[in-house]
């Protein structure tokens, strides 16, 4: 009998999850939805010039620097010899090829900004603040969450401040929640736009999920 294959779920990360790694030995940008460590292209590449550009945006979003549509570096017509040509106003970087004919230009080498080993999850396009509440410890919790996250994610995201959290019934307004489903399918609301339109402080009414321990330690 033939297996079918689960389609694995991208991993999705806040902006502020990206800025955290700015570092020449840690290195992360995002662009066009996807997030990118190039951690390993500094280090095969210590040293070149045209890594000046991806350090000085080390952590940051870098999609202006790319064409939606292609997916590929912007181009446009270059002014001295009116050929198409990559658009890097903040200089050329590591990939992009030189202007005019080299021959030490190596053209067989796959850009990392095509190269999916270097990706590792998407960049989410709307993150909520939730409230985390242990109701046998009443330690709680305030959590940055990406909207397209399932409830077994954010979990996850819980377990480094409570690493027994599998063993707690998850719940909303008196409702235990599906898992398997995000906070919005779980009809958990985000009012940040009405909050914002009124000038009222969101941290006052962020959304509260309830944790039951199950009396069962064999989660952890």
């Amino acid at each position: 009998m033939e297996m079918k294959k689960t389609r694995e779920r991208p991993r999705f990360y806040t902006p502020s999850q990206v800025a955290a790694h700015n570092t020449a030995s840690d290195l992360w940008v995002s662009f066009l939805g996807r997030v990118y460590d190039l951690t390993p292209l500094m280090t095969q590449h210590e040293g070149d010039a045209l890594l000046l550009p991806l350090m000085e945006f080390a952590g940051k979003d870098i999609s202006s620097w790319f064409d939606p549509d292609t997916k590929d570096v912007l181009t446009h017509i270059h002014p001295l010899t009116n050929c198409v040509s990559y658009y890097t106003p903040r200089g050329r970087f590591l990939h992009v090829p030189p202007a005019g004919p080299h021959s030490d230009w190596a053209s067989d080498v796959i850009p990392w900004w095509k190269d999916k080993r270097y990706e590792v999850g998407r960049l989410s396009t709307k993150t909520r603040w939730i409230r985390v509440i242990n109701t046998l410890t009443s330690q709680e919790q305030l959590l940055e969450v990406c909207s397209e996250e399932t409830l077994a994610e954010i979990l996850q995201r819980y377990l480094r401040y409570n690493s027994h959290a599998c063993s707690y019934t998850w719940k909303h307004n008196g409702v235990s929640l599906d898992m398997s489903r995000t906070l919005s399918d779980n009809s958990v609301p985000d009012d940040d736009l009405q909050l914002q339109q009124l000038r009222l402080d969101h941290n006052l009414l962020t959304p509260a999920l309830l944790l039951y321990f199950n009396d069962d330690l064999t989660e952890g």
